[in-house]
């Protein structure tokens, strides 16, 4: 990949986009796109681009019939030759403790392949062209993408294909983009704030603005902002995020992603640091959560209480929290793989513009991860549809800095050809 700068070459906005123009562009819109966020920051997320013959080929035919079609050039313009990109679940880096986390992986490269795509969109290179591969929600992906005829032949076996997408360039659409510096920004700006919030209700004009239309795509977003559903959704987590403690494979996966030092979370760029979880730590307080968190230790615990009282000490901060937002899938019956990648573009415009109101977010994925207290949590709040996202939402009573970002892979890590 080429260095990176703001936008296409002068060669591209006058119509002519090489490869070269794309491929910066690429490397740009990669670098914000890594900010996305995924579940236990695993990133399993891979984004190939179709440059041979047989793979820009592939590609082009299984995008028929497109699911979207740009207009036609006038005889005027001169053409711009397509780029294809595949968007990938690589299958070495998803979570498999739980059924439900392959929920989670579609939303993490949906949140990624969003982004990817706005920050494309920013510099002129829109999509034209979008195919979701099919299956249901539940059904891991295959490895092979059902192309109609022969897919590419270097297509690596542990990416599993879910998007393909046709994109043009358009010096119209690049005057027109919204502002790149400003989506890199609040990019960088977002976070997951796991500290208390300030109590002060947000503004219902702002809660409808997130809502955007109810539902969109098949999504409908839900805001708690009574003191009875805050109180009953505090005692809702109180009572069954202990569950996430008490799985032995579930912790096991979850501890796996602890780095306990800050070398080794950037030397794998990926997990968190128990700093990220919990703020500043003095050595002593950092030992002890060490071992406390340990999965031997949640073994022999868990019958007298443990993950209980970890329940209870989650639900204390979301007890205070002034709104909590459900989101849910209210399109497709039973709910398919597309609906899980739309799901996660829908998260990533909600948080990105949270953040750009000054809002910070808050996942609170334990109840959501089990199938008998998601459909509890779905009939005590009237959810319609299937939950896949619950989060605290509010403005922060600590300072940014007190809660790092976590670490990322380099952008191009996620980025290959075939």
């Amino acid at each position: 990949m080429t260095a990176d700068r703001t936008g296409p070459s002068t060669t591209a906005a006058r119509g002519v986009a090489a490869e070269a123009d794309f491929a910066t562009a690429l490397d740009v819109a990669a670098a914000i796109a890594a900010l996305s966020p995924s579940s236990h920051n695993c990133q399993p997320w891979a984004v190939a681009w179709a440059r041979t013959t047989a793979a820009r080929a592939a590609t082009a035919r299984a995008l028929a019939p497109p699911a979207l079609t740009g207009p036609a050039a006038s005889p005027t313009e001169v053409p711009v030759h397509p780029v294809h990109l595949v968007l990938a679940l690589d299958n070495r880096r998803r979570l498999r403790a739980l059924p439900a986390l392959h929920v989670e992986m579609l939303v993490s490269c949906g949140a990624y392949w969003r982004l990817l795509l706005r920050a494309l969109a920013a510099q002129g290179w829109g999509a034209d062209g979008l195919r979701l591969a099919p299956g249901g929600l539940l059904e891991p992906p295959g490895e092979a993408w059902p192309w109609p005829g022969p897919g590419p032949a270097n297509w690596p076996r542990s990416l599993a294909p879910l998007c393909v997408a046709r994109l043009r360039y358009d010096a119209g659409d690049a005057a027109r983009a919204e502002d790149l510096p400003a989506l890199r920004a609040t990019a960088g700006a977002r976070r997951t704030h796991r500290a208390p919030y300030r109590p002060e209700p947000l503004a219902p004009d702002l809660l409808e603005r997130l809502e955007g239309e109810r539902p969109a795509g098949g999504i409908a977003v839900r805001h708690l902002t009574t003191d009875a559903d805050r109180a009953a959704l505090a005692d809702f987590v109180a009572r069954h995020a202990g569950r996430d403690f008490s799985h032995g494979p579930a912790w096991r996966e979850t501890h796996s992603y602890l780095r306990f030092s800050e070398a080794d979370a950037v030397a794998r760029g990926d997990g968190f640091t128990l700093g990220e979880l919990f703020g500043p730590l003095s050595w002593p307080h950092e030992r002890a959560l060490r071992s406390a968190l340990a999965p031997a230790t949640m073994r022999a615990l868990r019958h007298v209480g443990y993950p209980r009282l970890l329940a209870r000490q989650l639900a204390a901060v979301v007890r205070p929290t002034p709104a909590l937002t459900v989101m849910s899938l209210t399109g497709t019956r039973p709910p398919t793989l597309a609906d899980g990648v739309r799901a996660g573009a829908r998260v990533a415009d909600y948080w990105l513009y949270a953040t750009g109101e000054g809002l910070v977010l808050h996942p609170i994925s334990a109840v959501l991860q089990h199938e008998a207290p998601r459909r509890l949590l779905e009939d005590r709040f009237r959810i319609k549809g299937r939950a896949f996202f619950l989060s605290r939402i509010g403005r922060p009573a600590t300072e940014f800095p007190a809660f790092p970002r976590s670490h990322r892979r380099s952008a191009g890590a996620a980025l290959r050809t075939i």
